[in-house]
Protein backbone atom coordinates (compact mmCIF):
# COMPACT_ATOMS: atom_id res chain seq x y z
CA UNK A 1 0.00 0.00 0.00
CA UNK A 2 1.43 3.33 -0.64
CA UNK A 3 0.09 7.07 0.43
CA UNK A 4 -0.65 8.78 -3.09
CA UNK A 5 -1.46 12.48 -2.83
CA UNK A 6 -4.38 11.85 -5.54
CA UNK A 7 -7.31 9.64 -4.90
CA UNK A 8 -8.91 7.84 -7.39
CA UNK A 9 -13.04 6.31 -7.65
CA UNK A 10 -15.61 7.66 -5.70
CA UNK A 11 -14.32 9.96 -3.37
CA UNK A 12 -11.64 11.52 -5.58
CA UNK A 13 -11.54 15.22 -4.59
CA UNK A 14 -9.54 16.79 -1.58
CA UNK A 15 -11.65 17.43 1.73
CA UNK A 16 -14.25 14.88 2.11
CA UNK A 17 -14.95 13.09 4.82
CA UNK A 18 -13.55 15.71 7.44
CA UNK A 19 -11.10 17.49 5.57
CA UNK A 20 -11.25 21.06 6.00
CA UNK A 21 -11.34 21.48 2.37
CA UNK A 22 -12.29 25.55 2.93
CA UNK A 23 -13.91 28.54 2.33
CA UNK A 24 -17.07 31.01 2.51
CA UNK A 25 -18.92 30.63 -1.07
CA UNK A 26 -21.00 32.69 -2.10
CA UNK A 27 -23.95 32.55 -4.75
CA UNK A 28 -23.93 31.76 -8.47
CA UNK A 29 -22.22 29.42 -10.38
CA UNK A 30 -19.00 27.82 -9.56
CA UNK A 31 -15.86 29.19 -11.25
CA UNK A 32 -14.23 26.40 -12.72
CA UNK A 33 -10.45 26.75 -13.83
CA UNK A 34 -7.56 23.54 -14.75
CA UNK A 35 -7.96 20.90 -16.63
CA UNK A 36 -11.30 19.76 -17.44
CA UNK A 37 -12.81 16.16 -17.97
CA UNK A 38 -10.61 13.47 -16.11
CA UNK A 39 -10.86 12.91 -12.43
CA UNK A 40 -10.94 9.05 -12.30
CA UNK A 41 -12.27 7.92 -15.23
CA UNK A 42 -9.55 8.57 -17.96
CA UNK A 43 -8.76 11.67 -20.17
CA UNK A 44 -11.55 13.39 -21.25
CA UNK A 45 -11.99 14.63 -24.75
CA UNK A 46 -9.56 17.35 -26.19
CA UNK A 47 -7.54 16.82 -23.00
CA UNK A 48 -3.89 16.67 -23.48
CA UNK A 49 -1.75 14.79 -21.23
CA UNK A 50 2.15 15.88 -21.06
CA UNK A 51 4.73 13.03 -20.39
CA UNK A 52 5.40 12.13 -16.34
CA UNK A 53 6.08 9.82 -13.99
CA UNK A 54 3.01 7.20 -13.89
CA UNK A 55 3.22 8.36 -10.03
CA UNK A 56 3.34 11.92 -10.14
CA UNK A 57 -0.17 13.51 -9.43
CA UNK A 58 -1.44 16.14 -12.17
CA UNK A 59 -4.28 18.66 -11.05
CA UNK A 60 -7.08 17.65 -13.85
CA UNK A 61 -10.09 20.56 -12.80
CA UNK A 62 -10.54 22.87 -9.66
CA UNK A 63 -13.71 24.17 -8.68
CA UNK A 64 -14.09 27.79 -7.03
CA UNK A 65 -17.29 29.47 -5.88
CA UNK A 66 -18.62 32.13 -7.88
CA UNK A 67 -18.22 35.07 -5.12
CA UNK A 68 -15.14 36.30 -4.04
CA UNK A 69 -14.86 35.44 0.00
CA UNK A 70 -16.29 37.57 2.29
CA UNK A 71 -13.72 38.48 5.56
CA UNK A 72 -16.90 39.45 7.97
CA UNK A 73 -17.96 35.25 7.64
CA UNK A 74 -16.45 34.07 10.34
CA UNK A 75 -17.37 30.64 11.03
CA UNK A 76 -19.50 28.10 9.40
CA UNK A 77 -17.74 28.43 5.80
CA UNK A 78 -15.40 25.67 5.39
CA UNK A 79 -16.41 22.90 2.94
CA UNK A 80 -16.36 19.95 4.85
CA UNK A 81 -17.77 16.90 2.39
CA UNK A 82 -17.63 15.97 -0.84
CA UNK A 83 -19.00 12.71 -2.64
CA UNK A 84 -19.26 11.20 -6.39
CA UNK A 85 -22.36 9.03 -6.77
CA UNK A 86 -21.87 5.94 -7.26
CA UNK A 87 -22.84 5.87 -11.04
CA UNK A 88 -20.18 8.71 -11.64
CA UNK A 89 -22.71 10.99 -13.07
CA UNK A 90 -22.93 13.46 -10.09
CA UNK A 91 -20.29 15.14 -7.99
CA UNK A 92 -22.25 16.59 -4.76
CA UNK A 93 -20.09 19.84 -3.46
CA UNK A 94 -20.93 21.02 0.39
CA UNK A 95 -20.31 24.64 -0.19
CA UNK A 96 -20.93 25.78 3.11
CA UNK A 97 -23.47 28.22 4.47
CA UNK A 98 -26.32 25.71 3.92
CA UNK A 99 -25.44 24.97 0.24
CA UNK A 100 -24.36 21.85 -1.78
CA UNK A 101 -23.84 22.02 -5.35
CA UNK A 102 -24.69 19.26 -7.55
CA UNK A 103 -22.63 18.97 -10.99
CA UNK A 104 -22.97 16.43 -13.43
CA UNK A 105 -19.79 14.51 -13.95
CA UNK A 106 -17.52 14.54 -15.84
CA UNK A 107 -16.56 18.77 -15.36
CA UNK A 108 -16.91 19.18 -19.02
CA UNK A 109 -19.84 17.80 -20.10
CA UNK A 110 -21.65 19.78 -17.43
CA UNK A 111 -20.55 22.95 -19.97
CA UNK A 112 -22.49 21.39 -23.21
CA UNK A 113 -25.43 22.76 -24.58
CA UNK A 114 -28.80 21.65 -22.89
CA UNK A 115 -29.88 20.19 -26.54
CA UNK A 116 -27.08 17.48 -26.37
CA UNK A 117 -29.72 14.34 -26.26
CA UNK A 118 -26.93 12.03 -25.44
CA UNK A 119 -24.18 12.04 -21.99
CA UNK A 120 -21.31 9.34 -21.61
CA UNK A 121 -21.64 8.39 -17.67
CA UNK A 122 -21.98 4.94 -16.96
CA UNK A 123 -25.60 5.40 -16.24
CA UNK A 124 -26.31 4.20 -19.86
CA UNK A 125 -27.30 5.82 -23.23
CA UNK A 126 -30.67 4.44 -22.47
CA UNK A 127 -31.25 6.41 -19.40
CA UNK A 128 -29.70 9.85 -21.05
CA UNK A 129 -31.94 9.78 -23.60
CA UNK A 130 -34.99 9.14 -21.46
CA UNK A 131 -33.86 11.86 -18.68
CA UNK A 132 -31.77 14.31 -20.71
CA UNK A 133 -28.71 16.30 -20.46
CA UNK A 134 -28.59 16.85 -16.36
CA UNK A 135 -28.23 20.12 -14.94
CA UNK A 136 -26.20 21.69 -12.39
CA UNK A 137 -28.44 22.22 -9.24
CA UNK A 138 -28.27 24.13 -5.91
CA UNK A 139 -29.84 22.47 -2.79
CA UNK A 140 -30.85 24.85 -0.16
CA UNK A 141 -30.53 23.17 2.98
CA UNK A 142 -31.32 25.87 5.37
CA UNK A 143 -28.53 24.23 7.75
CA UNK A 144 -24.41 23.83 7.45
CA UNK A 145 -24.13 20.97 5.70
CA UNK A 146 -21.68 18.79 7.08
CA UNK A 147 -22.09 14.99 6.00
CA UNK A 148 -22.85 13.60 2.30
CA UNK A 149 -23.74 10.51 0.76
CA UNK A 150 -25.04 9.15 -2.33
CA UNK A 151 -27.08 5.80 -3.20
CA UNK A 152 -29.14 4.50 -5.87
CA UNK A 153 -32.83 4.34 -5.26
CA UNK A 154 -34.76 0.90 -7.46
CA UNK A 155 -36.52 1.67 -10.25
CA UNK A 156 -40.62 2.53 -9.24
CA UNK A 157 -43.08 -0.29 -9.83
CA UNK A 158 -46.00 0.67 -12.24
CA UNK A 159 -48.58 0.21 -9.78
CA UNK A 160 -46.68 2.63 -7.32
CA UNK A 161 -48.63 5.45 -6.57
CA UNK A 162 -46.07 8.37 -5.68
CA UNK A 163 -42.90 6.96 -6.83
CA UNK A 164 -39.58 8.23 -5.94
CA UNK A 165 -38.32 7.59 -9.46
CA UNK A 166 -39.79 7.37 -12.80
CA UNK A 167 -41.33 4.14 -13.45
CA UNK A 168 -38.26 1.35 -14.17
CA UNK A 169 -35.26 3.63 -14.15
CA UNK A 170 -33.12 3.73 -11.09
CA UNK A 171 -32.22 7.08 -10.13
CA UNK A 172 -30.12 8.58 -7.37
CA UNK A 173 -30.37 9.93 -3.96
CA UNK A 174 -28.38 12.14 -1.88
CA UNK A 175 -28.31 12.70 1.99
CA UNK A 176 -26.85 15.45 3.68
CA UNK A 177 -25.99 16.04 7.32
CA UNK A 178 -27.05 19.03 9.24
CA UNK A 179 -25.88 21.33 11.94
CA UNK A 180 -28.99 21.03 13.44
CA UNK A 181 -29.26 17.00 13.59
CA UNK A 182 -31.22 16.73 10.59
CA UNK A 183 -30.37 14.55 7.81
CA UNK A 184 -32.52 15.70 4.52
CA UNK A 185 -32.54 12.93 1.80
CA UNK A 186 -32.74 14.71 -1.51
CA UNK A 187 -33.39 12.96 -5.42
CA UNK A 188 -30.63 14.13 -7.20
CA UNK A 189 -32.30 14.29 -10.97
CA UNK A 190 -35.49 16.88 -10.02
CA UNK A 191 -33.36 18.26 -6.46
CA UNK A 192 -36.77 17.18 -4.55
CA UNK A 193 -36.47 16.62 -0.99
CA UNK A 194 -37.86 13.37 -0.01
CA UNK A 195 -37.30 13.09 3.75
CA UNK A 196 -36.01 14.91 7.09
CA UNK A 197 -35.16 12.39 9.35
CA UNK A 198 -35.18 13.38 13.07
CA UNK A 199 -33.47 11.93 16.23
CA UNK A 200 -30.29 13.45 16.30
CA UNK A 201 -29.58 16.27 18.88
CA UNK A 202 -26.22 18.06 17.45
CA UNK A 203 -24.65 18.37 14.19
CA UNK A 204 -24.64 14.84 11.93
CA UNK A 205 -20.86 14.66 10.90
CA UNK A 206 -20.98 11.91 8.47
CA UNK A 207 -23.17 8.99 6.34
CA UNK A 208 -23.07 5.90 5.17
CA UNK A 209 -25.02 4.12 2.91
CA UNK A 210 -25.05 0.48 2.79
CA UNK A 211 -23.80 -0.94 -0.69
CA UNK A 212 -25.73 -3.65 -1.58
CA UNK A 213 -28.73 -0.80 -2.23
CA UNK A 214 -31.27 -1.79 0.68
CA UNK A 215 -31.56 2.02 1.34
CA UNK A 216 -29.83 1.40 4.86
CA UNK A 217 -28.38 4.28 6.11
CA UNK A 218 -26.10 4.93 8.98
CA UNK A 219 -25.23 8.57 10.49
CA UNK A 220 -22.42 9.86 13.08
CA UNK A 221 -23.23 12.55 15.27
CA UNK A 222 -21.72 15.27 17.30
CA UNK A 223 -24.12 13.73 20.34
CA UNK A 224 -22.01 10.91 20.36
CA UNK A 225 -24.17 8.36 18.98
CA UNK A 226 -24.45 6.44 15.64
CA UNK A 227 -27.97 5.70 13.99
CA UNK A 228 -29.60 3.39 11.23
CA UNK A 229 -32.36 4.40 9.03
CA UNK A 230 -34.23 2.44 6.66
CA UNK A 231 -35.46 4.61 3.52
CA UNK A 232 -37.01 1.93 2.27
CA UNK A 233 -39.57 2.03 5.23
CA UNK A 234 -40.15 5.80 5.14
CA UNK A 235 -37.04 6.49 6.98
CA UNK A 236 -37.67 4.80 9.84
CA UNK A 237 -35.08 4.95 12.43
CA UNK A 238 -33.93 1.30 12.97
CA UNK A 239 -30.99 1.49 15.98
CA UNK A 240 -29.40 3.69 18.03
CA UNK A 241 -25.76 2.69 18.29
CA UNK A 242 -24.42 3.98 21.74
CA UNK A 243 -20.88 3.50 23.31
CA UNK A 244 -18.81 6.63 22.17
CA UNK A 245 -17.75 9.37 24.49
CA UNK A 246 -16.53 12.00 22.77
CA UNK A 247 -17.72 13.45 19.15
CA UNK A 248 -18.58 10.91 16.47
CA UNK A 249 -16.55 11.96 13.59
CA UNK A 250 -16.42 9.21 10.42
CA UNK A 251 -18.55 5.96 9.80
CA UNK A 252 -18.21 3.47 7.05
CA UNK A 253 -20.16 0.01 6.37
CA UNK A 254 -17.93 -2.69 4.86
CA UNK A 255 -18.69 -3.48 1.15
CA UNK A 256 -20.07 -6.90 2.10
CA UNK A 257 -22.36 -4.93 4.74
CA UNK A 258 -21.62 -7.44 7.11
CA UNK A 259 -19.40 -4.62 9.45
CA UNK A 260 -19.64 -0.73 10.80
CA UNK A 261 -16.68 1.15 11.47
CA UNK A 262 -17.08 4.50 13.53
CA UNK A 263 -14.43 6.82 14.70
CA UNK A 264 -14.35 9.67 17.57
CA UNK A 265 -12.24 12.12 18.82
CA UNK A 266 -11.16 8.94 20.90
CA UNK A 267 -7.98 7.12 20.53
CA UNK A 268 -10.21 4.09 19.37
CA UNK A 269 -12.00 3.12 16.86
CA UNK A 270 -15.31 1.19 17.09
CA UNK A 271 -16.30 -2.29 15.16
CA UNK A 272 -19.94 -3.10 14.88
CA UNK A 273 -21.81 -5.99 13.70
CA UNK A 274 -24.73 -4.62 11.14
CA UNK A 275 -26.61 -7.91 11.51
CA UNK A 276 -27.20 -7.38 15.61
CA UNK A 277 -26.21 -3.80 15.30
CA UNK A 278 -23.77 -4.86 18.69
CA UNK A 279 -20.16 -3.97 19.65
CA UNK A 280 -17.39 -6.33 18.06
CA UNK A 281 -14.44 -4.78 19.32
CA UNK A 282 -12.78 -1.77 20.14
CA UNK A 283 -9.80 -1.16 18.05
CA UNK A 284 -7.01 0.75 20.10
CA UNK A 285 -3.63 1.42 19.16
CA UNK A 286 -3.54 5.21 18.01
CA UNK A 287 -1.92 8.06 20.54
CA UNK A 288 -4.63 10.84 19.36
CA UNK A 289 -8.01 11.10 18.07
CA UNK A 290 -9.05 8.54 15.61
CA UNK A 291 -10.85 11.14 12.66
CA UNK A 292 -11.24 8.80 9.95
CA UNK A 293 -11.67 4.84 8.75
CA UNK A 294 -12.60 3.11 5.67
CA UNK A 295 -12.91 -0.73 4.48
CA UNK A 296 -11.12 -2.19 1.70
CA UNK A 297 -13.68 -3.27 -1.67
CA UNK A 298 -13.22 -6.61 -0.46
CA UNK A 299 -13.82 -6.00 2.93
CA UNK A 300 -10.61 -7.92 4.36
CA UNK A 301 -8.59 -4.94 5.54
CA UNK A 302 -10.08 -1.66 7.32
CA UNK A 303 -7.87 1.45 8.23
CA UNK A 304 -8.02 4.32 10.70
CA UNK A 305 -6.64 7.84 10.14
CA UNK A 306 -5.89 9.93 13.34
CA UNK A 307 -4.06 13.32 14.38
CA UNK A 308 -0.94 11.12 15.51
CA UNK A 309 -0.28 11.36 11.46
CA UNK A 310 -0.66 7.78 11.46
CA UNK A 311 -2.92 5.24 9.41
CA UNK A 312 -3.13 1.80 10.34
CA UNK A 313 -4.18 -1.41 8.61
CA UNK A 314 -6.56 -3.52 10.17
CA UNK A 315 -7.26 -7.55 10.05
CA UNK A 316 -11.23 -6.48 11.50
CA UNK A 317 -12.43 -9.98 11.86
CA UNK A 318 -9.32 -10.64 14.01
CA UNK A 319 -8.60 -7.05 15.34
CA UNK A 320 -4.89 -7.47 14.53
CA UNK A 321 -2.67 -4.61 13.35
CA UNK A 322 -1.03 -5.60 10.21
CA UNK A 323 0.89 -2.48 9.49
CA UNK A 324 1.43 1.42 9.99
CA UNK A 325 1.92 4.25 7.73
CA UNK A 326 2.75 7.95 8.53
CA UNK A 327 0.93 10.00 6.63
CA UNK A 328 3.72 11.93 4.10
CA UNK A 329 3.51 15.62 3.38
CA UNK A 330 3.17 16.33 -0.58
CA UNK A 331 6.03 17.34 -2.82
CA UNK A 332 6.39 21.02 -2.17
CA UNK A 333 5.64 21.79 -5.81
CA UNK A 334 2.25 20.74 -4.77
CA UNK A 335 1.58 21.88 -2.09
CA UNK A 336 0.70 25.22 -1.55
CA UNK A 337 0.72 26.22 1.93
CA UNK A 338 4.17 27.21 4.11
CA UNK A 339 3.67 24.79 6.74
CA UNK A 340 4.19 20.87 7.24
CA UNK A 341 0.35 19.36 8.65
CA UNK A 342 2.35 16.07 9.73
CA UNK A 343 -0.12 16.63 12.90
CA UNK A 344 -3.64 17.37 10.94
CA UNK A 345 -4.78 14.31 9.13
CA UNK A 346 -8.33 14.56 8.54
CA UNK A 347 -9.08 11.53 6.19
CA UNK A 348 -8.28 8.41 4.34
CA UNK A 349 -9.55 6.31 1.86
CA UNK A 350 -8.72 3.22 0.02
CA UNK A 351 -8.45 3.42 -4.18
CA UNK A 352 -11.38 1.63 -6.22
CA UNK A 353 -9.09 -1.80 -6.77
CA UNK A 354 -7.76 -1.64 -3.22
CA UNK A 355 -4.02 -1.38 -4.50
CA UNK A 356 -3.85 2.26 -2.55
CA UNK A 357 -4.87 4.87 -0.02
CA UNK A 358 -4.77 8.48 0.26
CA UNK A 359 -5.12 10.33 3.09
CA UNK A 360 -6.02 14.32 3.51
CA UNK A 361 -4.38 16.84 5.68
CA UNK A 362 -5.77 20.05 6.76
CA UNK A 363 -3.98 22.80 4.55
CA UNK A 364 -5.82 25.88 6.62
CA UNK A 365 -7.18 27.25 4.11
CA UNK A 366 -10.73 28.84 3.95
CA UNK A 367 -11.53 29.72 0.05
CA UNK A 368 -14.36 26.88 -0.86
CA UNK A 369 -12.65 25.88 -3.46
CA UNK A 370 -12.34 21.98 -4.49
CA UNK A 371 -9.74 20.19 -6.06
CA UNK A 372 -9.47 17.03 -8.65
CA UNK A 373 -6.18 15.29 -8.48
CA UNK A 374 -4.80 11.82 -11.21
CA UNK A 375 -4.41 8.90 -9.16
CA UNK A 376 -2.15 6.53 -9.83
CA UNK A 377 -3.06 4.03 -12.86
CA UNK A 378 -2.60 0.44 -12.53
CA UNK A 379 -3.46 -3.04 -13.33
CA UNK A 380 -3.66 -5.33 -10.78
CA UNK A 381 -1.95 -8.71 -10.71
CA UNK A 382 -3.42 -12.01 -11.36
CA UNK A 383 -2.33 -13.00 -7.83
CA UNK A 384 -4.40 -9.70 -6.34
CA UNK A 385 -7.57 -10.32 -8.14
CA UNK A 386 -7.72 -13.94 -7.25
CA UNK A 387 -7.28 -12.32 -3.67
CA UNK A 388 -9.82 -9.87 -3.75
CA UNK A 389 -12.20 -12.24 -5.43
CA UNK A 390 -11.47 -14.86 -2.42
CA UNK A 391 -11.94 -12.30 0.44
CA UNK A 392 -15.35 -10.68 -0.72
CA UNK A 393 -16.93 -13.83 1.00
CA UNK A 394 -14.03 -15.92 2.93
CA UNK A 395 -13.65 -14.69 6.10
CA UNK A 396 -9.77 -14.56 7.90
CA UNK A 397 -10.82 -17.36 10.66
CA UNK A 398 -12.23 -19.32 7.37
CA UNK A 399 -9.21 -18.28 5.10
CA UNK A 400 -6.88 -20.16 7.97
CA UNK A 401 -9.06 -23.30 7.99
CA UNK A 402 -8.49 -24.10 4.91
CA UNK A 403 -5.68 -26.91 3.54
CA UNK A 404 -3.05 -24.95 1.88
CA UNK A 405 0.08 -23.91 2.63
CA UNK A 406 1.10 -21.16 5.48
CA UNK A 407 2.47 -18.90 2.79
CA UNK A 408 -0.62 -18.86 0.68
CA UNK A 409 -2.71 -18.20 4.02
CA UNK A 410 -0.54 -14.95 4.82
CA UNK A 411 -0.79 -14.21 1.81
CA UNK A 412 -4.62 -14.16 1.80
CA UNK A 413 -4.93 -12.93 5.00
CA UNK A 414 -2.89 -9.85 4.17
CA UNK A 415 0.13 -10.44 6.31
CA UNK A 416 2.21 -10.48 3.00
CA UNK A 417 1.60 -8.23 -0.38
Amino acid sequence: MKPSGGEAGRRAAAGHRGGRGSGCPGAGAPVRTGRAGGGGRGPGRGVTWPSRRPEEPVLLAELKPGRPQRYDWKSSCETWSVAFSPDGAWFAWSQGHCVVKLIPWPLEEAELSCKTSERKSRGGKAEARSRGVAKEKTLECGQIVWGLAFSAWPAAEAEETDPTCAVGLPCQILATGLNDGQIKVWEVQTGHLLFSLLGHQDVVRDLSFAPNGSLILVSASRDKTLRVWDLSRDGRQVQVLSGHVQWVYCCSISPDCSMLCSAAGEKSALLWSMRSYTLIRRLEGHQSSVVSCDFSPDSALLVTASYDACVIMWDPYTGEQLRTLRHAPLHSALDYSSEVHTSSLRSVCFSPEGLYLATVADDRTRDGHVQFWTAPRVLSSLKHLCRKALRTFLTTYQVLALPIPRKLKEFLTYRTF
